[in-house]
């Protein structure tokens, strides 16, 4: 993996290649952005570029096969390993997975292991794994990489543990750790790295991938890539399969007529709390997806009443009219609207009752959409 190989970012592959050139990378880092930004890949195509002397000559999986390579990442039991996993109890399909397409989500990492119901974690055996492989000395001479993909879901112990390593790491070792959850990492970790912030990519950069990538046609990419909110793991999952979004667009569809309907009919609101009921009973990743498509569905809407016409590109079923629905939409409820869905997506987040957050939502928003403009 090389900068090469990284779909946009060229200011942050730029900044690190005059690090390395200039003997000033730093020990420790920090990749803040969605996992669809790049932060992963960024960090493999640096963990080439510190392990091999000429990285423009080594395939892509020549890193991950690197003996001074190393990776941590959250997991949790299944039935093959009941108690106590690291991530070296999963190392092969992680490789695998990785090698395949290094944008790489949760969601399809749980799913690759079996734990799509769970919540990953790097416990404090991952932190012991961690030091005990750093501590060895680097099988090249060179030197040492350790990633640590979605640092947000170390455990307080794992993480508390790992500060002395992080400050002082041994010699010619390197740390990069990511996360889309800047808050959730604790500050005593966050202020021993070097942090760079990544930007969502360019319509334009995703769509180019998309061509060349995954044969898609011009308009196809095109079409996906505005969808994607400069995300390109988003774009690559909506370009394998779409069948999620539909399901999303109906649960919305009915979501917003039921609340539309709720506030003056008792009946109606004893359906919106079924409707609740049913969201709830989907993995907490799944809810949080579906909220944060809910955010998107509103954007579109409020972009189509203010006659952005440019910028609506959302197609929905024959039955539901965006173009009815956006005068709903409008600067004096989409706050409201906004704050009330990322609130909910927090709570669930940190394991709040899942059916009382819909369920409050769902109350709010038949308020919130019968606001005036």
């Amino acid at each position: 993996m090389t900068f090469d190989d990284i779909i946009g970012q060229d200011h942050l592959k730029k900044h690190l290649n005059a690090c390395y050139t200039n003997d000033r990378m730093p020990h420790a880092q920090l990749y803040v952005g969605e996992t669809g930004y790049g932060t992963l890949p960024m960090a493999l195509a640096c963990a080439n570029l510190i392990l091999n002397s000429d990285p423009s000559r080594q395939t892509y999986s020549s890193v991950l096969q690197h003996p001074d390579f190393h990776i941590a990442v959250p997991v949790n039991n299944n039935k093959s390993k009941p108690s106590k996993p690291t991530t070296s109890d999963f190392i092969k399909p992680l490789l695998n997975l990785a090698k395949s397409n290094p944008y790489i989500d949760l969601k399809t990492w749980y799913a690759e292991i079996g734990i799509e119901k769970k919540k990953g974690l790097m416990t404090v055996h991952e932190a012991e794994r961690i030091a005990n492989e750093l501590a060895l000395k680097p099988h090249s001479g060179v030197a040492k990489v350790m990633i640590i993909w979605c640092a947000d879901k170390l455990h307080t112990s794992a993480a508390n543990k790992l500060l002395k390593l992080i400050e002082e790491p041994p010699e010619k070792t390197f740390l990069i750790l990511t996360t889309d959850k800047e808050e959730a990492i604790l500050d005593t970790i966050k202020s021993r790295c070097q942090r760079l912030y990544f930007p969502r990519l360019s319509q334009e950069a995703i769509r180019e991938a998309l061509v060349s990538r995954l044969s898609l046609d011009k308009s196809q990419a095109d079409f996906v890539a505005q969808q994607a909110d400069g995300d390109y793991t988003k774009a690559f999952n909506l370009a394998q399969n779409n069948q999620e979004e539909l399901e999303f667009e109906q649960w919305f569809i009915d979501w917003v007529r039921l609340a539309f309907q709720a506030k003056k009919n008792k009946q109606v609101v004893m359906k919106l709390m079924d409707w609740s009921q049913n969201i709830s009973e989907n993995t907490r990743d799944k809810q949080i997806r579906f909220l944060k498509y809910c955010l998107h569905f509103f954007r579109q809407a409020l972009l189509q009443n203010y006659q952005a016409n440019d910028l609506v590109y959302l197609k929905t079923q024959a039955e539901f009219s965006l173009h009815k629905f956006a005068p709903f939409i409008h600067g004096n409820n989409i706050e409201h609207i906004y704050n009330t869905i990322q609130e909910a997506i927090f709570h669930i987040d940190r394991n709040v009752n899942a059916k009382m957050v819909i369920t409050d939502t769902s109350i709010k928003l038949s308020r919130f959409i019968h606001m005036k403009p």
